[in-house]
């Protein structure tokens, strides 16, 4: 993978948790998947992982604010 892939996917991971947690959301394993990042693939995969009901109830939220 190049620099400028893995770059690029660690800011989209930054992207995401800082707006996750402007409207209160945590994604415990929120993370670059290891396997698509260490590997020679060219498109490395953000990993949302796990969250308990209320979490994904308040990510659910979070996007239907968007859709109005």
């Amino acid at each position: 993978m190049t620099t400028e892939k893995a770059a690029e996917a660690e800011a989209a991971l930054d992207e995401l948790a800082d707006a996750l947690k402007r409207n209160g959301i945590v994604l415990p394993s929120l993370g670059l998947d290891p396997v698509t990042y260490s590997g020679q693939r060219s498109l490395p995969l953000v990993e949302l992982g796990r969250c308990n009901p209320q979490t994904a109830r308040k990510l659910a939220a979070a996007l239907t604010g968007m859709e109005r």
